[in-house]
């Protein structure tokens, strides 16, 4: 592969179809491209999700790849399609091995591959983990904040479950003004809490930092929630924890007992993503056979259709969507373009001519 910038190839049959070089981006040009770009991202994602939400993208419901030998596990297909001005199709292929971490591998890995608006012809197939962690992490601060908007502002934040999901919320959340009194940490693994505490301490947070042991003192103790777990099934039943009133981010979208989601405030990204798929949101309508308890999407917050309760515990359920791993991956593919970087497949598209030469 070579480092260069992107010409069209013409076809040798009659040089009217322009073909964008193929290029390959690995995860330290995604990471260089996006480090210190938190803001910027913040308002890419949540002005692509709002453009999703006005009806301009194609959003086509996840493929879940499951295997019968390997019941934790699964690779997840999103495909869709982004109009004006973002203009990219493509699809996000991403493995959740949950047995991966026990042998020191990071949980999911992904690739992103983009398509051409108006050929379909791929352009670029990126490292997608950094962008997939990006894209929530910045979906799930612009919520925090619109959540919290007539509501005493948290103080406390605590993390329940501290991999790679949880350290780029909590960045993206200190990059964006966010700033708390105390943060709690609570994992299953001794190991990973004392981890990501020691990401936080070298992150130049001042909060003071809390490892809890038990998840019901992490709860109480906090006033914002990050859920980013592996699990696979409810594990969180007990309400009188949330009698506080804390903002939930229920990244993870199993953890919540269907019953508890039941006494609280919902808000989704996405209503016909989220219910489905053994999502909490998805056992909470199976439970009741209908959608009441859903109080609206975070678009509905955003455009002041729907306010959010002050006195009742507030929980947000993204689901994620294939358009804001496309929106994030288009811009590192451009910046990475401007900055002359791309490393370019030569000839990956060997045979253009629809006849032959």
């Amino acid at each position: 592969m070579t480092a260069t910038r992107p010409t069209p190839v013409r076809t040798p049959a009659d040089g009217a179809s322009a073909v964008r070089p193929f290029a390959v981006i690995g995860g330290g040009q995604v990471q260089r491209a996006l480090d210190g770009r938190e803001p910027q991202i913040v308002e890419l994602v949540e002005a692509t999700y709002r453009l999703h939400s006005a009806g301009d993208s194609v959003n086509p419901p996840s493929y879940f790849l499951r295997f019968p030998d390997r019941p934790s596990s699964r690779i997840i297909a999103l495909p869709a399609s982004i109009g004006d001005p973002v203009r990219v199709d493509g699809l996000k292929w991403i493995a959740s091995f949950p047995e991966n971490v026990t042998s020191g591998l990071p949980r999911a890995s992904a690739v992103l591959i983009l398509n051409d608006h108006d050929t379909g012809y791929p352009f670029a197939c990126l490292e997608s983990s950094i962008i997939s962690a990006t894209r929530t992490a910045a979906l799930v601060t612009s919520a925090a904040t619109a959540l919290s908007r007539g509501r005493v502002r948290p103080a406390r934040a605590g993390f329940f479950g501290t991999g790679l999901i949880a350290r780029y919320v909590h960045t993206f959340l200190a990059a964006t003004g966010w700033e708390f009194d105390e943060i709690g940490v609570h994992d299953l693994s001794a190991e990973s809490a004392a981890g990501f505490r020691g990401y936080l301490e070298r992150s130049g947070t001042s909060s003071r930092i809390t490892v809890h042991e038990e998840p019901g003192s992490l709860i109480r103790s906090s006033d914002l929630i990050v859920f980013a777990t592996i699990a696979a099934q409810p594990h969180v039943s007990d309400r009188s924890w949330f009698d506080h009133n804390p903002l939930v981010l229920h990244v993870s979208l199993r953890d919540l007992a269907p019953e508890l989601l039941l006494s609280t405030a919902n808000f989704v990204d996405d209503v016909e993503h989220c219910l489905k798929a053994g999502t909490s949101p998805h056992l909470a309508e199976q439970l009741t056979g209908n959608r009441d308890f859903l109080d609206g999407t975070l678009d509905d917050v955003l455009a002041g259709r729907v306010s959010v309760p002050a006195h009742r515990p507030v929980v947000f359920s993204p689901f994620g969507l294939g358009v804001l791993d496309l929106a994030v991956g288009k811009y590192v593919h451009d910046e990475v373009a401007r900055a002359g970087e791309l490393n370019v497949v030569p000839d990956f598209f060997h045979d253009l001519s629809r006849y032959g030469h």
